[in-house]
């Protein structure tokens, strides 16, 4: 018996498409090949069409100003102490007992002041036997020119002989010589006496008194008993170590300019301003070998005695010459590397780097010896933004100068002078 079935239409795409691919019609297998090319020719396209053009960032805004010019004396930085002008150790000439302390600890005395007084009665009793000696020296000299006298007169008529007339003529010489030793005895008696006072070989401020009244004190060449110390204090003494390359420096500039007076300010410890005003007096004879220092010696003057030995101070040692520099603030000083730059603005508005030898710090600005001149406009602000080679859009100012003091000093790690002020101020 014949059947009859009807396929439906769905049923064959459905079995079409399990079909393989070689099976299938030429209609499927080029739309199968042509898709996936069709659709990464139109994703090159959408990806690799123009895009419109961003718009270019304004150029940055830059402050811009021309070096201040001004004359500054330089000045280079040290560390040191204050020393006593002299010094002197009070102890006793002559051997005794202490009876009275004439002096305030701490109190400052006068030279020849009377400070301590050891006992004298022993030593007024010396002079006196030491003056009745000169008194029977003289008695026996008396005697023995009278003596000679005679023998002279009696020698011209014979009655003495010539030898009697040479022992009286050698027992005057003798008793010369003994008078001569007694009045010596005399004198070192009296300069004994003269010894219990004990006075101040200089003026200055005293310490305080080792030994108090009462207690026995001794003399001698190595082991006299100290009674207290003076120090001078005006003039006072400051000194300090010069590495060597700032000696070398500031040896070839004192041949340069002729070697003129260096003058020195010194401030302490809880100063702003350098309020203590000296000179350089002395520099020493040869260079430390283990430090690689040369100490050196400031004398500043100190009429009210305020200041004291140990005494720490920052000092500033000027030879007395000006220099005209170019000051910017030291913000615009940038680091390239192993060079200093600063950034320049230039024709149509172009950075430039210009490498600079850079000085010390003066109110507040640095001190640039080389590399820029006084038309330059120096960036100032906005160094950050500014590239050599770019273009900013610059806006002008002026620098000014901050002559205030200020309390803390910057160190300069070279061999240059740390410091300057502006010539006037």
């Amino acid at each position: 018996m014949n059947m009859i079935t009807t396929v439906s239409t769905a049923d064959s795409e459905r079995v079409a498409l399990r079909a393989p691919f070689g099976a299938r019609p030429l209609w499927q297998r080029s739309a199968l090949i042509a898709g996936p090319i069709l659709l990464l020719a139109a994703g090159a396209t959408y990806l690799g069409g123009d895009k419109p053009a961003a718009a270019a960032p304004p150029p940055p805004m830059v402050t811009v100003a021309a070096p201040l010019e001004r004359e500054i004396s330089q000045w280079d930085d040290y560390v040191g102490r204050f020393e006593a002008s002299r010094s002197v150790e009070v102890r006793p000439r002559v051997s005794g007992a202490i009876t009275a302390v004439h002096f305030i600890d701490g109190a400052i005395v006068r030279q020849g002041q009377l400070l301590f007084t050891i006992d004298p009665r022993p030593f007024a009793a010396a002079l006196a036997e030491a003056r009745a000696g000169v008194a029977t020296a003289a008695s026996d000299l008396a005697l023995a020119e009278n003596d000679l006298g005679r023998a002279t007169r009696l020698l011209a008529e014979e009655a003495v002989s010539r030898s009697d007339v040479d022992r009286l003529t050698a027992r005057v010489r003798a008793t010369r010589a003994a008078l001569a030793a007694a009045q010596a005895r005399v004198r070192a008696r009296a300069l004994d006496v003269e010894f219990t006072q004990v006075r101040a070989p200089i003026g200055g401020r005293i310490s305080d008194r080792k030994i108090d009244a009462g207690n026995l004190v001794s003399a001698g060449d190595g082991g006299a008993t100290l009674l207290t110390t003076i120090n001078a204090l005006d003039p006072i003494y400051f000194t300090f170590d010069v590495p060597e390359s700032l000696f070398l420096k500031t040896a070839r500039e004192g041949q340069a300019k002729g070697r003129p007076a260096q003058t020195a300010e010194i401030r302490l410890q809880d100063e702003a301003g350098y309020n203590w005003h000296g000179r350089l007096d002395f520099t020493d004879n040869g260079i430390n070998q283990t430090s690689g220092t040369i100490r050196a010696r400031a004398i500043v003057a100190n009429p009210t005695y305020f200041l004291a030995p140990g005494m720490f101070g920052n000092m500033r040692l000027s030879d007395g010459g000006t220099i005209p520099a170019l000051l910017i603030p030291d913000t615009a000083v940038r680091v390239d590397q192993a060079r200093k730059i600063v950034l320049v603005v230039g024709k149509g508005d172009t950075v430039a780097a210009k490498p600079v030898e850079t000085g010390p710090l003066v109110g507040g600005l640095r001190a640039i010896r080389s590399g820029i001149s006084k038309t330059d406009r120096i960036i100032i602000q906005g160094v950050q933004f500014a590239q050599p080679g770019a273009k900013v859009h610059p806006r002008v100012t002026r620098i000014t100068l901050n002559t205030a003091p200020t309390a803390k000093v910057a160190m300069s790690a070279t061999p240059s002078a740390s410091q300057a002020t502006i010539v006037g101020n």
